[in-house]
């Protein structure tokens, strides 16, 4: 085997096990059923095949990273390191515009959610989706219990030990004005807004993370690289030292006065 710098092939072995382990990670938040749940609500589709897909290339890309740090390949750190910048330059663009998106995403939000209104005559599904957020959540209507015209469902009452913790409100159940009942005073939507960003925030950061890895690894992939081209040359500028630096200082010289003799 070529000789390389032992610290910088375990180092590279080891950011591409912690890489791939991320990748690992990836794949298994789209078998999440929680996270299914969350992107209905989501004006975005992150569909769990996104996942999949993404987390299958970062695995791949860690694997060959790793074998050809191990077996100090050339042609497996050759590969490995455009992976690295086609990936940086991928995550980077995808980041921001995720970035530029979610300035937009509350407003997109909202406006899929007043599509619903009123409630009692949304779609089966649209009540169905609605009524599973309000059990979940104790909330009751998207922007105000008034959203289902009177037709409160179950899923909005409380019971008498959320009354007594002043979570409650008294209104008019199903237009009828002599039934009254007690529903939930917080809405829904806040809720479902903040979770929503909260998993966009998520998203952009995993990006983000993912090209500064990658960025990581284009530096110790070139470096090994070099070392495997060149094992007996130095790395880099700042890693050389200039000739007039390594050699040793002129000696000082004694200076003397010479008094001229008299003749």
């Amino acid at each position: 085997m070529t000789q390389v710098n032992s610290c910088l092939k375990w180092l590279l072995t080891i950011f591409n096990i912690i890489f791939a382990i991320g990748g690992f990670v990836i794949i298994m938040l789209g078998l999440n059923p929680q996270f299914h749940y969350i992107n209905g609500v989501m004006t975005l589709d992150f569909k769990q095949s996104y996942f999949y897909f993404l987390g299958s290339i970062v695995m791949v890309i860690a694997i060959l990273g790793a074998v050809g740090a191990y077996n100090e390949s050339k042609a497996c750190m050759i590969l490995f390191l455009v992976c690295m910048i086609l990936g940086s330059i991928v995550m980077l663009l995808v980041g921001s515009l995720l970035t530029v998106l979610r300035v937009k995403a509350g407003d997109m939000q909202e406006n899929t959610y007043r599509g619903y209104l009123p409630l009692d005559k949304a779609t089966s599904e649209e009540r169905h989706e609605v009524d599973s957020m309000q059990r979940e959540m104790q909330c009751c209507g998207l922007f105000s219990y008034k959203d289902w015209e009177g037709n409160i469902p179950d899923s909005c009452l409380c019971n008498n030990l959320e009354e007594m913790e002043g979570k409650c409100q008294t209104v008019d159940y199903r237009g009828v004005l002599q039934q009254q009942k007690s529903v939930y005073i917080k809405v829904c939507f806040p809720d479902i807004n903040f979770r929503a960003l909260l998993i966009f925030d998520s998203v952009i950061a995993g990006f983000f993370t993912l090209a500064v890895l990658g960025l990581l690894g284009m530096v110790l992939s070139s470096v090994m690289i070099h070392q495997l081209r060149y094992p007996n040359r130095p790395v880099g500028v700042l890693m050389s030292v200039p000739a007039y630096f390594s050699q040793p200082p002129p000696k000082y010289e004694e200076l003397q006065n010479v008094v001229p003799s008299k003749s």
